[in-house]
């Protein structure tokens, strides 16, 4: 009963938070040769504080998760633009905790997330160039279209409450603008999220939740070519819950804010350390901080 109580406290708030905060990411409009390849290799570290209904009674819920990812970047030509096509692949390890009716109750999650596919298409300003034909290219303005999807392949059991996966599918549409004057770039992205219902929630229930809708943005400082440094902003609302057609106190407000450094550590090598806090504006939802560190190759582009 006790870990079933803190399992409602982090359905109430993590699965549309964490699909918002994943999203805060600089530079996913920028200029790539053709044929250049990333492979990139990350760790996640959250520390997060949730705020549930009184009627829980429940107090200082808390989770620690530690992240890890694989992703693959691959920049390919579309009707002479250039395209990105994203692959992520994330595994974490949870642990939940807090006080029922004053007595410590706690809860562990291991396994896979939700992968995810984007394909991005930047249709104005960034035509398909390689090799030196790209170096001597020159962009002030980028627009670009693209469309995530979350596929439901995380690890899930209809018998819990809190899942490392969704079981449901989430599309995610999104427009992003980017300006780059001398070593200076801002970075502009309108996103919504949709999904699927999940009809094996908590055994046989059926979740719907309302459509999330976000916007981003990023000012981002180049010092030479890898290494750069970024602020970020983010605001998300909606994504209210209803299960078996009725509603749930989870309706998502949120503000998010982040500081990004990326350097190289030779040609084909990067690095980044990156710094993210969430904190929520509803009676419900979390405040998180997490931290960031990521290491990505590339090949290819000639």
């Amino acid at each position: 009963m006790r870990n079933l109580f803190i399992t409602i406290a982090a359905l109430l708030v993590l699965p549309g938070d964490l699909v918002l905060a994943q999203e805060l990411e600089p530079r996913r409009w920028s200029h790539l040769p053709i044929g250049a390849n990333f492979l990139g290799f990350g760790y996640v570290y959250t520390d997060t504080d949730i705020f549930v209904n009184p009627t829980l009674q429940l107090e200082n819920v808390r989770a620690d998760i530690h992240s890890t990812a694989i992703s693959y970047v691959r920049a390919v030509e579309l009707f002479s633009k250039s395209a990105r096509v994203d692959v992520l692949l994330p595994y974490s390890v949870g642990r939940w905790e807090g006080l029922l009716e004053g007595e410590p109750a706690s809860t562990r999650r291991s396994g896979f997330n939700d992968p995810k596919v984007r394909f991005a298409l930047n249709l104005l300003g960034s035509p398909a160039q390689r090799g030196a034909d790209f170096r001597q290219f020159e962009v002030n303005t980028i627009v670009g279209a693209a469309v995530e999807i979350t596929m439901p392949l995380g690890e899930y059991q209809d018998d819990k409450l809190i899942n490392l996966g969704t079981n449901r599918w989430t599309i995610r549409p999104q427009i992003g603008v980017v300006h780059n004057w001398d070593k200076w770039a801002a970075e502009l992205t309108t996103s919504a999220w949709f999904f699927t219902d999940n009809d094996e929630f908590s055994g046989n229930k059926t979740r719907e939740q309302n459509p999330l809708l976000a916007v981003q943005s990023h000012v981002i400082y180049t010092f030479r070519p890898g290494f750069w440094a970024s602020v970020s902003a983010a605001y998300g609302s909606g994504a209210r819950s209803t299960i078996d057609g009725i509603e749930a106190d989870d309706e998502i407000g949120k503000f998010l804010w982040a500081a990004s450094f990326g350097f190289p550590i030779s040609r084909q090598q990067g690095v980044k350390i990156a710094y993210m806090a969430g904190e929520t504006t509803e009676n419900t939802g979390n405040d998180y901080k997490r931290l960031i560190f990521a290491y990505s190759m590339m090949w290819g582009g000639n």
